[in-house]
């Protein structure tokens, strides 16, 4: 039987044009269609197995874990003020070693408070964007006071008190964790934690797993409906621990020889220095065990709260598998210790030194943790501060620093009385809260009065006050003179609906309150000047003097991470911690 070259595949046809036709046996014929078949299926096989291999080397690296870290109440200069005193072993030095340093961080608007500083943080954001001006404003549209992570619609849940009535609704937009969740399809883990509620809720976003803070009437950790109707089992069992009721037993002392304090610090009873463990507790070594098991809030003005919390971080990463899936998961938290002591005892305190030689140690273990259960070079890990603070007032005087008190509520009360007797009306102001004054709008109308006098007649008299350096009408902040900085900083924390009229910004070194301790919330470097480190996957060794802004992380992250930037940031890029 004679077969012809039109047998064929029309593909191979022009090649056999010229061809005479030959004859063959049809069992040849056969044998020569069944190898055309195979040498056409290894071909196949060949483009599939080439294509996956090239999706899977195209594939996206991303870190096994990310954890964000925030020290509430840190000073860029602890870092290199203590550095001595740090541990080889430590968090501080890992950091500044082994990992990458921005040495010119700064906060881009004020007031420098917890809750805005960890909100543009996690958003790349600033609170004229993001909404969320302070821990405290009077809200316009509801015609309340309103606490910033406060969420009436929610109930407690793993206590029965209203420490949990908190959700992050109040925030207008996305933070880094909700991007990562966007990304993965919801696939990825985020986990929020501190021993205060706003710094576990805002880290942690709209749409993550779970945040859990502090509750200081129960010593438990607890959360919000808003996340879960009951707690996961194994927040149970760490509750069930009493690990407060543990660490009070331990009592406070020092863990250095007291000659190195002597160094670093003046005498350890300061007449400026608050005494959150009774009037006769007024120096070291403290005595605690008399709190186990009666007032748990005293756990905060130790830094026993970091110690507590770093044990709930290794909790939540075992018990929830975090760095053990197929995408990148994301732990936030914020140790809150710090800025409890510091508000009670100052940046000069020996409490306040011998608690950032702790964190060290506890960040250490955190590290070693992490290495062990995820694998160096598997996680990556920043860390920075929601604000700085300033010196104790005390202490500038001591020192002939410029500086002060600045009781607020004696300006409220002196802008009452002048508002009373030249309008012969009383509540003209609304609120004053955090360096803002809100007029009530809804009286100055009715009365027919007019509010840029009334705007003028305040900052007139707020201008003459003792430690007022500044008061500015955010309507008119465009044609106000004031520094590039100052009007930068003042114009990106102006949200219509939840800031005040007026702002007023204190003399340099003056702090808000009574005199004790120490405060934050102004525009200088002592409350703006930062810490931000990077540590683990896909980071260079090295640091940078370059100026750079809180709102940079969540954009270096979004980069790293190759995700979506959120809605509201304005951050850019730091290239230079990426290898």
């Amino acid at each position: 039987m004679k077969i012809f070259r039109n047998f064929l595949l029309p593909a191979e046809t022009k090649y056999f044009y010229s061809l005479p036709p030959i004859s063959f046996n049809l069992t040849f014929v056969d044998k020569l269609l069944m190898m055309k078949n195979k040498f056409l299926l290894i071909l196949t096989l060949f483009f599939c197995i080439s294509g996956f291999s090239q999706n899977v080397a195209n594939e996206i690296k991303r870190p096994k874990l990310v954890v964000g870290i925030v020290v509430d109440q840190m000073r860029w200069d602890y870092l290199y003020k203590y550095y001595a005193l740090y541990s080889e072993t430590g968090g501080f030095k890992r950091f500044l070693n082994k990992g990458f340093s921005c040495e010119n961080t700064l906060i881009p608007y004020t007031p420098t408070v917890t809750a805005a500083g960890h909100t543009s943080i996690f958003t790349g954001s600033v609170p004229a964007i993001n909404g969320i001006v302070g821990n405290n404003w009077y809200d316009r549209v509801k015609n309340k006071k309103v606490y910033c992570a406060g969420d009436d619609a929610v109930t407690t849940v793993g206590a029965d008190d209203n420490n949990g009535v908190m959700s992050p609704r109040n925030l207008m937009v996305t933070t880094i964790t909700d991007e990562l969740r966007l990304a993965t399809n919801f696939k990825s883990k985020v986990i929020g934690i501190s021993m205060k509620d706003r710094a576990a809720i805002f880290p942690a976003g709209h749409a993550a797993n779970a945040a859990y803070w502090y509750d200081s009437e129960t010593g438990n950790f607890i959360t919000s409906s808003y996340y879960m109707n009951q707690l996961p089992q194994w927040v149970n069992n760490f509750n069930n621990r009493k690990i407060p009721d543990s660490l009070f037993r331990l009592n406070w002392d020092l863990s250095l020889p007291t000659s190195v304090y002597q160094q670093y610090c003046g005498a350890d009873d300061e007449s400026w220095e608050g005494k959150p463990f009774g009037k006769n507790q007024k120096q070291f070594p403290y005595s605690l065990s008399q709190y186990a098991q009666k007032d748990y809030s005293r756990i905060t003005y130790t830094p026993y709260a970091n110690t507590l919390l770093e044990s709930l971080a290794e909790a939540a990463v075992i018990n929830e598998n975090l760095g053990h899936n197929d995408v990148t998961d994301f732990l936030t938290v914020s140790f809150s210790a710090p800025d409890y002591i510091g508000h009670t005892y100052g940046p000069e305190s020996w409490e306040q030194l011998d608690d950032y030689i702790r964190l060290d140690k506890t960040l250490g273990r955190l590290f070693e943790f992490l290495d062990n259960e995820i694998g160096d070079g598997n996680y990556l890990v920043f860390l920075s501060a929601d604000h700085g603070a300033a010196n104790s007032p005390g202490f500038a005087i001591k020192h002939n620093l410029p500086g002060g008190a600045f009781d607020e509520s004696d300006l409220s009360k002196g802008l009452k009385q002048l508002l009373q007797d030249k309008y012969k009306t009383k509540n003209l102001v609304e609120a004053h809260e955090e360096y803002e004054i809100t007029l009530n709008d809804a009286l100055i109308d009715s009365l027919n009065l007019n509010k840029d006098e009334i705007e003028k007649a305040i900052i007139d008299y707020a201008e003459k006050t003792p430690g007022i350096a500044r008061a500015v009408s955010m309507q008119h902040i465009s044609t106000t003179t004031l520094t590039a900085i100052q009007k930068k900083m003042f114009t990106n924390s102006y949200f219509p609906q939840r800031s005040g009229d007026i702002m007023f910004v204190l003399q340099p070194g003056y702090v808000s309150g009574d005199g004790k301790g120490t405060s934050h919330g102004l525009w200088n470097p002592y409350d703006a000047h930062i810490p931000l480190l990077w540590y683990g996957w896909n980071i260079k060794q090295g640091k940078t003097n370059r100026e750079t802004y809180m709102t940079d992380i969540a954009a270096t992250l979004a980069a790293l991470l190759h995700i979506q930037m959120p809605s509201g940031c304005v951050g850019t890029v730091i290239e230079e911690v990426m290898k």
